[in-house]
């Protein structure tokens, strides 16, 4: 990280989204240590609702480093305090599935959380949303309806299939094409878009 601006005031007003998103973008290190203690803790303990507290403290940190790493592809009206639970209910949900048996309590309290926090297409309007379609029309008309169900209307490949007349393997390809080229197309933004969408785009 690179050392703090000597004009950076001593205390960040961290309800200053905009303020805030200007000095990540600026490298200031006293900023992020304000953001990272003002929501380490509030992190870990809703991270703990699908981990043990060890493993929600290294998601966490995870996240954290995540955004410092990539604060070029944050953007002023995206609100990081929602955004930063969301991806930490994301990398919580994906780890938890891994270790443990995906039960009927298990699958009821990831969707209660679906609701506790802005609709990750939220983080998608404006600037980042205007470039997500912009690449998205550029696509073949069958991989973006396919796409657009999956992710908006939040569709399994199975569902699609019988909507659309196709083989679930065709779902797949196309959904897995239209991944690749817009990872290509928008790879500035694909971190912020992946862990924001999370398992929309699988």
């Amino acid at each position: 990280m690179r050392a703090a601006s000597e004009n950076t005031q001593q205390v960040v007003d961290m309800q200053d989204n905009r303020m805030v998103v200007r000095l990540l973008h600026a490298g200031d290190e006293a900023c992020f240590h304000a953001l990272f203690r003002r929501y380490y803790k509030p992190l870990c303990t809703y991270a703990t609702r699908f981990v043990t507290i060890d493993r929600a403290e290294e998601l966490v940190q995870d996240t954290m480093m995540w955004l410092w790493e990539h604060r070029m592809t944050l953007l002023p009206e995206m609100p990081l305090k929602s955004l930063l639970f969301t991806i930490v209910k994301n990398k919580s949900i994906n780890s938890a599935s891994r270790h443990t048996v995906r039960n009927r309590i298990f699958r009821e309290l990831a969707r209660d959380c679906e609701a506790e926090f802005d609709d990750p297409d939220f983080y998608l309007e404006g600037e980042l949303m205007r470039r997500l379609n912009e690449a998205l029309d550029k696509l073949p008309a069958e991989f973006r309806q396919t796409f657009r169900m999956h992710r908006l209307e939040g569709m399994t490949h199975r569902e699609i299939a019988e909507a659309l007349h196709v083989s679930p393997q065709t779902v797949n390809y196309r959904i897995g094409q239209t991944v690749r080229l817009l990872r290509d197309e928008l790879r500035e933004y694909w971190p912020l878009i992946a862990l924001v969408l999370g398992s929309r785009l699988s």
